[in-house]
């Protein structure tokens, strides 16, 4: 983290250059003796991507943006903000921390936050963001999230883990095959809390995520504007009830369509009676991927 990127001088010109072309800013030489022309033009490029993803962070001066590889992976503002409505209890920890979309909204809603990342530089971005946004119930610790578990005496009401889904081989979609690999640590987690609540990319097959969790409450599955963002699978140690599957609907306003997961395999009835009208309607994605609609 080159905290010269924070001078005055240099914020200016970054704000007016979010319309320039950024190839040709790396190409030119710095105007800033300390702050390289591929800084700056990380943090423009980074900078114009959360416009919409994360107006918070966008409108907040002094802002420091990480490699864009990481504002890719982090959740926007909209779906952390549902998923912090998951979380139970005083204490939390996101043992997967990256950018801090995510703690920033459960520290709205729990008492304690404990933000872990592996990625030494991008912990100290969220530290420092946070201080800038003015939460002051997290703290921030750099290392690996898994061996953070294996060697705390502490106990948590909530752990959220946000599996990297990426590898050397590239994309990988199986949980499994993803990092850290909650399948093999599940017991681990499930020692430290009751409560565990894993995101996952859309493209997971539910039946797959299934086949290799267990203790599954709830799945929601969220989607903005008819796009699919995310799986959040609810995990409690305790559960003995039926899965609760829950379409999330997030546009203008958010709608839930909950269902048991047997109800999924109730079979449509059709009215031969009624003549083909004008329209054709489509469910939204969420509830496409709910399987509401097989």
């Amino acid at each position: 983290m080159n905290k010269n990127i924070l001078d005055d001088a240099t914020q200016k010109y970054i704000d007016a250059n979010l319309n320039a072309d950024v190839n040709k800013i790396v190409l030119a030489k710095s105007s800033f003796e300390k702050v390289s022309s591929v800084e700056l033009a990380q943090q423009i490029s980074a900078k114009k991507k959360v416009q919409k993803k994360l107006p918070t962070w966008y409108n907040t001066p002094k802002i420091y943006y990480p490699a864009p590889l990481s504002i890719e992976q982090t959740s926007s503002e909209v779906t952390a903000k549902y998923k912090s409505k998951l979380a139970k209890g005083n204490i939390l920890i996101d043992i997967t921390g990256g950018f801090g979309v995510d703690v920033y909204y459960f520290a709205q809603e729990i008492k304690k936050v404990t933000h872990v990342e592996y990625n030494k530089d991008l912990s100290q971005i969220a530290e420092y963001n946070a201080s800038i946004l003015n939460v002051k119930n997290i703290s921030f610790y750099a290392g690996d999230g898994i061996e953070y578990l294996k060697t705390t005496s502490k106990s948590f009401d909530t752990i959220y883990v946000d599996p990297a889904r990426r590898a050397d081989s590239g994309k990988v979609f199986m949980l499994k095959d993803c990092t850290p690999d909650v399948v093999s640590n599940l017991d681990l987690l499930l020692s430290k809390s009751s409560r565990i609540i894993i995101k996952t990319a859309p493209l997971l097959d539910i039946s797959a995520g299934l086949s290799e969790l267990r203790n599954v409450s709830e799945i929601h599955i969220v989607s903005v504007k008819n796009e699919c963002k995310e799986l959040l699978w609810v995990i409690d140690s305790n559960t003995s009830e039926e899965i609760k599957l829950q379409a999330v609907t997030i546009n203008d306003t958010e709608k839930t369509f909950s269902f048991l997961q047997h109800e999924s395999n109730i079979s449509a009835t059709f009215i031969e009676s009624v003549s083909p009208l004008d329209y054709l309607y489509e469910p939204d994605a969420a509830l496409l991927k709910s399987g509401a609609f097989n």
